[in-house]
């Protein structure tokens, strides 16, 4: 169908365009974004749009630039979706029953909750999904040697240790945040999580359900 000169194509129809002519499925594009395929769905349908990190990243992975993206007059948040942080700011003590094991767990904690004050977090359990490479090996270590664990899980869980993982329900808002020794970065997810277990890009997760009986002040 051809279109009207004077009608703008839309951010979803340029960047189904673009991912199609970098030969990516919605799938491939949605784990190089560390996002979900419905939201690449939803972005392309028009019903959601990316943050800025996700339009740079757009922009490099697809060769196409945000001015482009951009000029059919959609608005954009430009709230910063990264912020260092310093954990020697909080003071963590684990509660009796209650709380992290980890006293540097607890002050991530507090990191969100400091950041979202009003929201419902949810605490996520993490697990780093093993590429068609990684699980040949890890069947073969496991097979060979009758270990739970084999060499790339291991591996692999070793790189994310200083990572935690959030889901924040703010009002009508959803979002997907990731706290590390350095930095918390968040980013709003085009469509709403409700299941216990889900995956985003490389990563399987599994809802622990609300933090409670946080300190919140540092």
């Amino acid at each position: 169908m051809v279109k009207n000169s004077e009608t703008k194509i839309t951010l979803g129809e340029k960047l189904k365009s673009a991912r199609k002519s970098a030969g990516l499925t919605q799938a491939q594009l949605a784990e190089k974004l560390l996002v979900s395929r419905q939201a690449i769905t939803k972005w392309e349908a028009d019903k959601g749009m990316p943050d800025i990190e996700n339009l740079k990243q757009l922009s490099k992975l697809l060769n196409i630039s945000i001015d482009h993206l951009l000029d059919s007059g959609e608005n954009l948040d430009l709230s910063v979706m990264r912020e260092e942080i310093n954990l020697d700011r909080y003071t963590y003590t684990r509660k009796l029953f209650k709380g992290r094991w980890s006293e540097k767990a607890g002050k991530k904690d507090m990191v969100v909750a400091e950041k979202y004050p009003n929201a419902k977090i949810h605490g996520l359990l993490a697990k780093q999904i093993l590429t068609k490479a990684e699980k040949i090996m890890d069947n073969a270590i496991g097979f060979l040697t009758d270990a739970p664990f084999g060499i790339p899980e291991v591996l692999n869980s070793i790189k994310n240790a200083d990572k935690e993982f959030y889901l924040v329900n703010q009002s009508d808002k959803q979002f997907f945040v990731i706290v590390t020794d350095e930095f918390i970065e968040s980013r709003q997810l085009a469509e709403k999580i409700t299941d216990k277990k889900f995956s985003i890009g490389k990563f399987s997760f599994v809802d622990c359900g609300i933090i409670s009986d946080m300190e919140k002040s540092v």
